[in-house]
């Protein structure tokens, strides 16, 4: 699934980023002399993110190799409520302690 995700907002931004190049110029770029796909893998981006090396990609590190290639304001609002989530801060309503003792109480 992240594999796929993150595949995806590669290829979305490399559109986004390479809309005035002609279809030959993007081409070259991407194919090898065998059609092949020449560019960083998932895994290697993924590699790349990971700057404290313990096996994944967090949100932190994921904005920040984002914010290296397109630049700090790149996709901000995104990426300030994808962050937010992560840090359980998305809710900005405290829990209802009633309601949660009531429907959880043991009768």
């Amino acid at each position: 699934m992240l594999k796929l995700l993150l595949r995806s907002a590669f290829l979305l931004g490399l559109a986004m980023n390479i809309s005035i190049a002609s279809a030959d110029d993007v081409l070259i770029y991407l194919v090898d002399s065998d059609d092949g796909y020449s560019g960083p893998t998932v895994e290697d981006n993924i590699a790349a993110m990971d700057t404290d090396k313990n096996g994944f990609a967090d949100v932190t590190e994921v904005r920040a190799f984002l914010a290296l290639k397109n630049g700090s304001e790149y996709e901000k609002e995104i990426l300030d409520r994808w962050q937010l989530r992560s840090q359980g801060k998305s809710c900005t309503l405290p829990p209802d302690d009633k309601l949660f003792n009531q429907t959880n109480a043991i009768n």
